[in-house]
């Protein structure tokens, strides 16, 4: 019924952990590892746990497109993408996350929880309650006049997809400088599809960014969306989200007695305010100047 498809550069050692907890889930699935020139005999490594291994050449990474080739050569009807670096929660993870599927024929796409990992920061911490609530919901078109453009969001940190429904849409995005999953929820959305978000299916995935690599970051979502911006203007720009965001994060750190790390956190939401602006205005920024501040710099070597 599922194939689990990875895509790996250079993996940690956990992820002979991820291997294994996938044979230990309560439906079968089969594994593909689509990798990016990774070093010291991780092929093998994948192999030896039954993952169907597809190299491919750093200058040939792309977010949409490596997930592509990898869903085409997929067998079975459903496809769950994962990170290297989730892991999962329990031996239910897969099974509660394509639950919906089998009780409403409009979803096209489910995601899970993400829980912040061990050594996961108040931030990070913070950021993972932030987009992944304890309530799951099923989000439709009609849902971004009241969401907006998070009615689309989902995540390939731990997601499923119909593969037909996949298909319909021409697949991801080639091309994308990142949020190849957001812009497919979009297309779904806009296709009459629905997303279910399944609060009880959940890894441990979290990152804890420096300034530096959030503001990076956030310069490429500030790309992305202006290159996306006429399928944008249907789900509406993301600042009132990130209003939300800022006040929510506030509030955590109060709740957490950890009134120190507010100037903090505020000097961080500028920057990220100020680099996604940067990133909005790309265009008129030396193309040179533009990679050095893009955390996915791969992508600039392909743009004219």
């Amino acid at each position: 019924m599922i194939s689990v498809i990875i895509p790996t550069q250079n993996p940690p050692k956990e992820i002979v952990s991820l291997f294994l907890s996938l044979k230990e889930q309560t439906v079968p699935s089969e594994i593909i590892v689509i990798d990016t020139q990774s070093r010291n005999g991780f092929a093998d490594l994948a192999r030896s746990h039954n993952a169907a291994f597809i190299p491919i050449k750093y200058s040939d990474f792309d977010h949409g497109g490596t997930r592509t080739i990898a869903a085409r050569q997929a067998s079975r009807d459903i496809l769950v993408y994962m990170t290297q670096d989730a892991m999962l929660a329990d031996r239910n993870a897969l099974e509660r996350l394509i639950e919906p599927f089998h009780h409403e024929p409009h979803v096209a796409a489910a995601f899970g929880r993400q829980l912040p990992a061990a050594n996961a920061n108040v931030i990070a911490s913070h950021l993972r309650s932030f987009n992944y609530p304890a309530e799951s919901y099923v989000s439709s078109f009609a849902d971004r006049e009241r969401l907006g453009i998070k009615a689309a969001f989902i995540s390939n940190g731990f997601a499923a997809y119909r593969k037909r429904a996949l298909q319909e849409i021409g697949w991801f995005k080639t091309g994308l400088i990142l949020s190849e999953d957001t812009y497919a929820g979009m297309r779904l959305l806009s296709s009459g599809y629905k997303i279910a978000y399944v609060s009880d299916a959940a890894v441990y995935h979290s990152h804890n960014y420096s300034v530096k690599e959030e503001a990076r970051r956030y310069f490429d979502i500030g790309v992305f969306h202006k290159e996306e911006q006429g399928l944008l203007k249907e789900f509406g720009m993301p600042e009132k989200e990130g209003i939300r965001y800022v006040r929510s994060g506030m509030s955590y750190l109060i709740k957490q007695r950890r009134f120190w790390q507010i100037p903090e956190f505020i000097a961080r939401g500028a920057t990220k305010y100020l680099a996604y602006t940067m990133g909005r205005n790309y265009e008129k920024i030396p193309k040179s100047i533009a990679k050095r501040m893009s955390m996915h710099q791969n992508w600039w070597n392909k743009t004219p």
